[in-house]
């Protein structure tokens, strides 16, 4: 009998298992906005992970995906109600209920000036009621040089024999930070393995440059882009109401905070 063809999972494959918790962030979203969203603006949106998982709520959910990277955003190739462009957020124009910057990727825009024009860009994009929500780190760590391992098992699916028991060592590191400018490098790693044996490492399978935004900075340049108001979230809804649907509370003291924190910036339009 011959042995079952191995195969590798590719970064992207690595990246979706390990970083992203899409069906969280939808729930998020929906909790953030507290009506009823059915047009998504996913930017930077790599493989439209939160996409995909948005136009599953019903046949009345849309969602436009935008990102640099055309290889990643082909797996939203053929998804029902899903439209991609490749090239730069600032060029797409759809009007939308809920637009989502994930992955700390709102560093992109290394200085105020381009944040400010994005958020511009953003507010004009939104119906009324609608929401702008990214995602930034802080506390006492924000700045510090290290790595941060986490496992998750892969599916079998990906698993390079077709079996189960594979797990993936996940790593983040922050290569360079300079409380100064406020940039940062990140590179993430992936190990796959089982029961101590290593299958293969893709040792900087992405590497980040950008800025890295504080709390009241990002809450500042919204006010001033137009937005109404603005809030910080946690990274999950708190509960969900009698029907079902998530809702959250926004994060109103300091001392809710870890010593090193993740939370979501919101800006919302009238």
């Amino acid at each position: 009998m011959s042995e079952p063809a191995t195969k590798t999972p590719s970064a992207q494959d690595l990246y979706e298992v390990c970083v992203q918790s899409p069906t969280h962030v939808v729930d998020l979203l929906r909790a953030i906005h507290g009506g009823e969203p059915t047009r998504l603006g996913e930017d930077f949106a790599g493989s439209g992970a939160v996409s995909r998982n948005w136009v599953t709520l019903g046949s009345d959910h849309e969602s436009w995906c935008v990102d640099r990277d055309a290889a990643a955003l082909s797996r939203c190739n053929g998804v029902e109600r899903i439209h991609t462009r490749v090239g730069d957020v600032r060029e797409e124009g759809a009007p939308t209920d809920a637009i989502w910057v994930g992955n700390f990727s709102i560093g992109y825009h290394h200085d105020r000036t381009s944040l400010l024009a994005y958020l511009r860009h953003v507010r004009a994009r939104l119906n009324a009621g609608g929401v702008f929500v990214c995602d930034t780190y802080g506390g006492e760590s924000a700045f510090l040089l290290g790595e941060v391992h986490r496992f998750h098992q892969l599916p079998q699916h990906l698993s390079p024999d077709g079996t189960g028991g594979w797990r993936v060592r996940y790593t983040w590191e922050q290569r360079d930070g300079d409380p100064l400018t406020g940039m940062v490098t990140n590179a993430l790693h992936f190990r796959i393995e089982r029961a101590g044996v290593i299958e293969t490492e893709l040792i900087d399978a992405f590497i980040y440059r950008w800025r890295l935004w504080s709390v009241p900075e990002l809450r500042d340049a919204m006010a001033e882009a137009g937005f109404a108001s603005t809030a910080v979230y946690g990274q999950l809804p708190d509960a969900v109401d009698d029907e079902g649907r998530p809702f959250i509370q926004p994060i109103e003291d300091a001392e809710e905070l870890d010593d090193s924190f993740i939370v979501c910036v919101a800006g919302r339009v009238e």
